[in-house]
């Protein structure tokens, strides 16, 4: 697995200026899909088997600053309002070090959060977390043999002590951590390390965000632009896992497409699917699509689905 330095698009690569000035994208009739939408039977393997169906029940406009990267529900302590990343969240001083690229993050159901960094270049990717009492502290992971540079998301499983992890392009697996802050096994101080693996029946491609909506289940935003992996641009996937994350063995983990996420905007152009949470509170499932564009700044949106 060769390794891969691309980047999830943020408003500081794509150029906002260049954005505000393109009135030809603004004038463009609503796109209603990618291209490459048609399902095609020969590469859809894994379409539509999963038992649950998920109905989109409304939308919030999705800051392009603020909330393009990802989104989280945190239940501790109580009431506390849903977190979300883009470029105007990454702290001065975080960015002055080079992490300048943050991804979709997640907490625990203990409070923890945490958010997953990446640089341009060099060999460490870092997961910042903070605590329920308020203090943030950094782990830094250094790359194993294979290992790709993007850090896109993290994912804790629902008992806490372990951390799934994503790299961006075509993969064929997901990365296991201890869960930083809260498994006793981590510290600041000490390298976080890949302790195991889930291993895909299918691959997946550009997934930008994951989150458990049960012990073995996860579901996943992918913002594969081609198709040819499941048939659609842009799936939501549901992954199912043959046991629970462990730090001590691999698990399996078996893929479905459930539908297209949605795509619609005052822009003709290439969407951009981004981070996922699951509230189990709720039972809400909350994706962010950001439109292509001018109307990044005008109709990108969080969509939230339930169970049919």
């Amino acid at each position: 697995m060769p390794l891969r330095t691309r980047r999830r698009r943020s408003l500081a690569t794509t150029g906002l200026l260049a954005l505000l000035t393109a009135a030809a994208l603004s004038t463009a009739p609503p796109a209603a899909a990618d291209p490459g939408n048609a399902a095609d039977p020969g590469n859809a393997a894994g379409i539509g088997n999963a038992a649950d169906t998920w109905n989109e029940v409304g939308s919030d406009r999705a800051d392009p600053l603020t909330e393009s990267q990802g989104l989280a529900s945190v239940e501790v302590p109580a009431n506390s309002p849903n977190r979300y990343t883009g470029i105007g969240t990454i702290p001065l001083d975080v960015a002055a070090r080079g992490w300048n690229h943050v991804g979709d993050p997640d907490a625990s159901y203990d409070g923890h959060y945490i958010e997953p960094y990446q640089r341009d270049s060099g060999d460490t990717k870092m997961f910042r977390v903070q605590a329920p009492d308020g203090g943030w502290s950094e782990y830094v992971h250094t790359l194993g043999p294979g290992e790709a540079l993007n850090n896109s998301w993290v994912a804790i499983s629902p008992d806490g002590r372990w951390m799934l992890s994503g790299e961006y392009g075509t993969m064929s697996r997901l990365l296991v951590f201890p869960t930083p802050g809260v498994n006793p096994d981590t510290s600041p101080s000490a390298d976080l390390p890949h302790v195991s693996s889930v291993t895909l029946d299918h691959a997946v491609r550009d997934v930008q965000g994951c989150d458990f909506s049960g012990p073995t289940t996860l579901l996943c935003s992918s913002d594969d632009p081609e198709g040819s992996l499941f048939g659609i641009t842009k799936p939501l996937l549901q992954i199912d896992l043959s046991d629970e994350p462990n730090g001590t063995a691999d698990v399996s983990g078996h893929v479905t497409a459930l539908r297209q996420l949605p795509l619609r905007s005052g822009c003709s152009g290439a969407f951009e699917a981004q981070g996922v949470d699951y509230d189990r509170r709720t039972g809400t499932l909350r994706v962010i699509v950001m439109s292509p564009g001018f109307c990044v700044l005008t109709d990108s949106m969080t969509y939230r689905f339930t169970r049919g």
